[in-house]
């Protein structure tokens, strides 16, 4: 995936374009619709011109009104010229509205299909790749540069084909119309273009620059937001605010930039275009008034008289700045293509990320669910750059040749210091990662050979970090799912001794759940997410990390006689610091710096006197000194 810093160097990338258009190919009736009106648009635009030369030269100069003859033989003239001005004008209106319709369907139902492909990417891939990702510019691909296609898709692409044809139209108008002030007004073309292409070279560096700037201004409010507790805690509010300040000033700076070259651009364009009314009233004006040259150079009059009308010079000055317009928008659809171009290759980088963790093609699926969980020889880093081949010798392993077997029906708990690995063994249950080294198994079948799915649905995972979705308490227990009775969750919820609590509530289970559970405390949380593991997961595989730790001592004891019925003949797997919570295991493992060092039941391993002992001694001597 691109890195936030990452300046996308090209202006066209075709592979990109086709990829971007392979979206577009769905809605093939809605493109042609939209470049049929914008074509006909196109051809509309210069009429208008061409109509007030008419009405100019045929009815309003003094040279019309006596070919006329009579006055009421001009203004019947005049009438029938304004109507079909206004006619044409009202079937502009017509053509421009159902333009606006047809682009604007096409570039959402486009937004839509990529923020569809872009979050259902997110939601496969492995969870390494949002330990290096931060959330905050992961939203920008979804929001941002998902917009930034669009804006090509809207306003640059179909422009590009509108613009292109209008600039035909108008050259070969106006060549028609008087060749000789066609070329005056085409001698500044060349300057538009150099100009252009400069500006355009700073707009897209600016652009680039305001990108980046952009995607860290995201992810430092993400992570103040999702850390306010935390910036609370320690009064880092004032050292918040100041490293927020250097990134959103960072921004106003790129925005200012890009302001700046803006800025310039456009009165360039404008100026250009000026300098070329001009020229054409200047030579025009001199065949009007019939002036011209000797041999000798000197002035005379009657040379060219008649050459050129007022009504021709009228529309020319219209054409001429009508002219530089579409040249102007051609601008805009290059800079839409560059942002597209940049912005879709962080998409498509976010889209072509390999699922580490993937379901194989003949994935298998475990209709009858013991529970018997093997470690074999198992090696495993975070660390993506970690392979097989990595030294044993590496610091980087966080399980060094572990060899555990859990029976079905049998509760084990893993215990040991911060860092020893305990909550990277129950992730790989579940296969949240793959192991560099050896295999895990679940029923005798290594986990990459299982569906995720069908693998994780007899899991039930309670973490210490519990997460609660907003809306109500009822559907952050069922998840959703409808095929989960409330006679169910009513069940669980008493299991736990959270029931008495949620029918407190003013709305009992359909009370809201503000984002993260924010109106909860900490015990309340743990107990909902318990309650939540056993209605997803009631009989079969209960894996708990640290599942106590936030919850008061009479909290403890409910969850412990909760504990003793659900764990009744199901595989369960125990993370606890607290060794008084898991006494009643039939077996402890005892990890120390990724390695299983003793095994056996709370008696065994106290008379042993072993590691788990002096655990044991550290922890109670410890709440002694507090008592």
């Amino acid at each position: 995936m691109t890195a936030p810093d990452d300046s996308y160097k090209k202006e066209f990338d075709s592979q990109l374009t086709r990829r971007i258009l392979h979206y577009v190919q769905p809605y093939l009736k809605l493109v042609i619709g939209g470049v049929v009106l914008a074509l006909l648009i196109s051809l509309a635009a210069p009429t208008f011109a061409l109509i007030q030369r008419h009405a100019i030269d045929a009815y309003l100069t003094p040279l019309a009104l006596q070919r006329g003859g009579a006055l009421d033989t001009v203004l019947q003239g005049l009438t029938m010229t304004a109507l079909l001005y206004a006619g044409l004008k009202v079937l502009e209106f017509v053509l421009q509205y159902a333009f606006a319709l047809v682009i604007g369907y096409l570039g959402q139902n486009v937004l839509r299909d990529i923020r569809a492909d872009v979050f259902g990417k997110l939601q496969r891939l492995h969870l390494a790749f949002f330990d290096q990702n931060p959330v905050g510019r992961l939203i920008t691909r979804v929001t941002s540069d998902v917009d930034a296609i669009n804006q090509f898709i809207t306003g640059g692409l179909v422009s590009l084909i509108q613009s292109s044809f209008i600039i035909v139209v108008y050259v070969v108008i106006m060549l028609s119309v008087n060749w000789r002030l066609a070329l005056i007004s085409f001698t500044v073309l060349p300057v538009l273009y150099f100009a252009t292409n400069f500006f355009r070279t700073k707009l897209r560096d600016a652009f680039r620059n305001t990108r980046t700037q952009q995607a860290i201004v995201n992810s430092k409010l993400n992570e103040n937001i999702t850390g306010m507790l935390t910036v609370q805690l320690f009064g880092r509010e004032r050292r918040s605010a100041l490293d927020f300040e250097h990134s959103n000033r960072a921004l106003l700076t790129a925005n200012e930039n890009s302001v700046h070259w803006f800025s310039l651009f456009m009165p360039t364009v404008a100026v250009l275009g000026q300098v070329a009314v001009a020229l054409i009233l200047y030579f025009a004006s001199r065949q009007i008034l019939g002036v011209g040259v000797d041999a000798n150079g000197a002035l005379q009059t009657g040379a060219i008289a008649g050459a050129i009308t007022v009504g021709t010079l009228f529309a020319f000055i219209q054409l001429s700045q009508q002219l530089f317009q579409p040249i102007q928008d051609l601008a805009d659809v290059f800079n839409n293509l560059q942002a597209a171009m940049a912005s879709s290759e962080r998409i498509f980088g976010v889209l072509d990320t390999k699922e580490e963790i993937a379901d194989k093609p003949d994935a298998k699926t475990l209709p009858n669910f013991e529970g018997r969980v093997d470690f074999e020889q198992v090696w495993f880093a975070y660390d993506q750059t970690v392979t097989a081949e990595t030294p044993a010798s590496d610091d980087r392993w966080i399980l060094r040749g572990i060899d555990l077997h859990i029976q079905p029906g049998e509760s084990v708990a893993l215990v040991g210091a911060t860092g020893a690995g305990k909550t990277s063994v129950t992730a790989l249950v579940s296969r949240f990662y793959d192991v560099q080294r050896g295999a895990v198994k679940v029923d005798g079948e290594n986990v990459r050979d299982l569906a995720q799915h069908d693998l994780r649905k007899h899991v039930g995972v309670v973490l210490q970090d519990v997460f609660l979705f907003a809306g109500t308490i009822e559907s952050n227990l069922t998840l959703n799912n409808e095929a989960i009775s409330h006679e169910r969750v009513v069940e669980a919820c008493k299991y736990v001794g959270v029931h008495e609590y949620i029918l407190s509530l003013e709305n009992g289970y359909q009370t809201e759940v503000r984002e993260r559970g924010a109106t909860l405390s900490t015990g309340q949380k743990q107990l909902l997410a318990f309650a939540r593991a056993l209605i997803q997961n009631p009989d079969i595989l209960l894996v708990l990390d640290e599942a106590t730790a936030n919850v008061d001592t009479e909290t403890e004891m409910r969850i412990q006689q909760a504990l003793v019925k659900v764990m009744s003949g199901r595989t369960s797997i125990i993370i606890a610091h607290r060794l008084s919570t898991i006494e009643h295991c039939d077996r402890i493992v005892v990890m120390r710096k990724g390695r299983v060092v003793e095994q056996g039941s709370h008696r065994e391993l106290l008379e042993h006197g072993g590691y788990y002992a002096r655990l044991h001694r550290l922890q109670y001597s410890q709440a002694d000194a507090a008592d």
